[in-house]
């Protein structure tokens, strides 16, 4: 029988295992606490668990325990890792370092099928879901190797977090679960492309998170053009879901929207996005672009983000330009697993 992730069971999960096994439900929440409060990837490192116990543990399960195959620091901070997983797969993770704390920005995917074509995450398609104690995983190693807590993160590394649906759902569980890390859900955002059906089902949940959409052009043509998922499910699908999102947990929507020179930029292009999201109260995130090596698409000057900025406030519309962090270090999301996955072909 294939070894499981104990890592990636909720309270909840791991309480029932403990009642199949034939012990006091107590012990569930002993072992969530090692796993998740004192981030042990070592069945005997559980020194106040039976020792039969963790033998029938360690014959049925494993513990999530990425390794750093690389770490890029950039000269403001910013951290990006390389992390091999257990069956040899790679993912990427980033540390921001901010006024207010660290952000850790998780992968939920190894690989992406969404296929947008500004992204390098997607260029070699999906390889498999992360687990649960996976993407929690990440952020575990990341305090252990700076030895600094992580206050907030954001879902928005290698992979679409509403594709992968359930194991999200359980990450969110664990991760702002007071036994474990206790990280509050308004410090976290999931970003997502805009799988409508998935929105309405996260609406559902009436979480206290962010979300934060991947819109990045306010009609069908240039969207689709950017964004093959557009396809699926158009803008004006899209920006009801959000609505409905909006309405449903009381929460303000963020909007992506990566600036590409030329293509989305223009003046007209400002006035049909304000137009779009008018009335919803939403912020509009601008981003200048990473450089991605096979896309087509170059990033707007600075210039022309700041004129992008204005024209929207002007038009009533909350916008913002992100501070580009990393921009050293093979920024771009994916780029350095496919460096990677490019010198192992070579090998």
């Amino acid at each position: 029988m294939e070894k499981q992730c104990l890592s990636s069971y909720t309270l909840q999960q791991l309480t029932a295992l403990m009642k199949e096994l034939g012990q006091p439900t107590f012990r569930a929440k002993q072992i969530f606490h090692w796993l998740h409060q004192k981030l042990v990837v070592d069945f005997s490192a559980m020194t106040d668990q039976p020792k039969a116990l963790l033998a029938k543990l360690e014959e049925r399960f494993y513990l999530a325990n990425p390794t750093i195959q690389r770490k890029q620091q950039s000269k403001d901070g910013t951290v990006k890792y390389l992390f091999r997983l257990a069956d040899g797969n790679c993912i990427e993770t980033v540390l921001m370092r901010y006024h207010y704390g660290n952000t850790v920005c998780v992968s939920t995917q190894v690989g992406c099928r969404m296929g947008c074509r500004f992204c390098a995450s997607t260029q070699a398609g999906r390889v498999r879901n992360l687990e649960a104690g996976e993407i929690a995983s990440e952020i575990y190693a990341v305090q252990k190797d700076t030895g600094e807590r992580v206050s907030h993160i954001v879902l928005m590394g290698i992979g679409e977090p509403l594709d992968n649906f359930e194991n999200v759902m359980d990450f969110l569980e664990i991760i702002s679960c007071a036994d474990g890390v206790n990280i509050g859900m308004r410090n976290i955002s999931l970003s997502t492309c805009g799988v409508v059906p998935q929105i309405d089902r996260l609406a559902e949940k009436k979480l206290q998170l962010t979300l934060s959409v991947s819109l990045h052009a306010p009609n069908n043509t240039m969207r689709s053009s950017m964004m093959p998922v557009n396809d699926a499910y158009s803008v004006e699908e899209l920006i009801d879901a959000c609505r409905r999102y909006q309405k449903t947990t009381g929460r303000r929507i963020s909007f992506e929207y990566s600036m590409v020179r030329g293509v989305n930029d223009t003046a007209e292009t400002a006035r049909q996005l304000a137009n779009l999201i008018r009335g919803m109260g939403a912020h509009v995130n601008l981003i200048p672009i990473n450089p991605v090596d096979g896309s087509p698409y170059s990033a707007s000057d600075a210039e022309n983000v700041k004129r992008f900025q204005s024209l929207l406030t002007q038009m009533g519309v909350n916008a913002t330009v992100r501070r580009r962090l990393g921009s050293d270090i093979s920024a771009a999301c994916g780029q350095l697993r496919r460096e990677e996955a490019t010198k192992e072909d070579k090998a």
